[in-house]
């Protein structure tokens, strides 16, 4: 018998990932037939509502997410009737802060909406997208499968397999991201500015090697930390999947990118940055790759980067903190003249 709101919240969760696995597996069948109707560019993107949760203030809100059908093409969408929102509560402004400006691939987890006031079950919030000609909706419900916690995060974005959990990732709290000096920054068109970063962590889940989705691996399985020799790697990098979902690898580390800015404009990063975004290539800067590895963090959690904008305009960076399994952002504002 379940006894807690938790162990609800968990089943509910395990059963849907259940049910996808028929699905999976037949996309997973599809072998070479599937990777040949993978796309670099020219294909949209698709709005997902991941679910909800309640936050400490006692308020519900909705998270959602997006899918870009493209490898390489990032895509902007001005806020507007092509990426906005509805509902049924009156008043409700299509600016939302949902994103701009759409990375490669699957981003899980972007942002979060206010449930409107006497918001029922039965009532849904509507994301709508348009990109290269085909439009998208993201449906959101307060129905009870769709609640989140940080277990259910963990798993979704692939620290944790399906079902699975362990005191460790129970235990875990997401980082604590700032930025230094103002959240608000004026510079012209490629003069280079400086932002710096302050992340903080409670250690956990602890740094682990190569093979994606460590957080919750035997030591023999998925490898401390120190097994980084060049034989691990080439074995994770040769290996084929041993998963039918995504798999991550764990370990804190610092990115920004854009969430925000002119469409068309070119914002550069020095040093790069690592991807948010679900590049499962070998070789990616990127936690889902196979052989990939949090870089250490400085003893005082400060990481400098500095930033280069294409256009005039204002733009919106978004700094992400990743334990592996929990996120944080914080964002800055930077207003770009000629």
């Amino acid at each position: 018998m379940l006894t807690s709101a938790f162990e609800k919240n968990f089943a509910l969760r395990s059963l849907r990932a259940l049910r996808s696995i028929p699905v999976a597996l037949a996309v997973a069948g599809a072998g070479l037939h599937a990777q040949s109707l993978t796309y670099t560019k020219g294909q949209n993107v698709a709005p997902a509502y991941e679910g909800w949760e309640q936050g400490a203030d006692g308020a519900k809100y909705f998270v959602f997410g997006y899918m870009n059908r493209n490898w390489e093409e990032e895509i902007d969408v001005p806020v507007g009737a092509d990426n906005g929102f509805t509902a049924a509560a009156p008043g409700l402004n299509v600016d939302q802060g949902q994103p701009t400006h759409f990375l490669p691939r699957r981003n899980r987890f972007i942002f979060k909406v206010k449930v409107p006031a006497n918001f029922s079950e039965k009532d849904e919030l509507v994301w709508t997208l348009t990109t290269h000609g085909k439009t998208e909706k993201a449906f959101a419900t307060l129905r009870p499968d769709y609640i989140l916690d940080d277990v259910v995060k963990a798993s979704e974005t692939g620290a944790l397999g399906a079902g699975t959990s362990s005191p460790e990732v129970r235990s875990n709290k997401p980082p604590v991201i700032h930025i230094v000096e103002a959240n608000t920054r004026n510079v012209k068109a490629w003069q280079p500015v400086e932002l710096v970063s302050e992340v903080k962590d409670d250690g956990v889940p602890k740094r682990r090697g190569a093979g994606a989705g460590a957080a919750v691996r035997a030591t023999g399985a998925g490898g401390q930390s120190g097994d980084t020799t060049g034989a691990l790697f080439a074995r994770a990098a040769s290996s084929p999947p041993v998963r039918i979902t995504v798999g991550k690898n764990v370990g804190l580390h610092v990115t920004w990118f854009l969430y925000r800015g002119p469409a068309g404009a070119k914002v550069t990063f020095d040093p790069p940055q690592i991807k948010p975004w679900e590049d499962t290539r070998a070789g990616a800067n990127s936690p889902w790759a196979p052989v990939w590895m949090a870089p250490p963090i400085p003893e005082d959690g400060r990481q400098p980067v500095h930033v280069t904008f294409s256009e005039p305009g204002t733009y919106v960076l978004r700094c992400r903190a990743d334990d592996g399994a929990l996120v944080s952002d914080e964002e800055v504002t930077v207003v770009v003249t000629k």
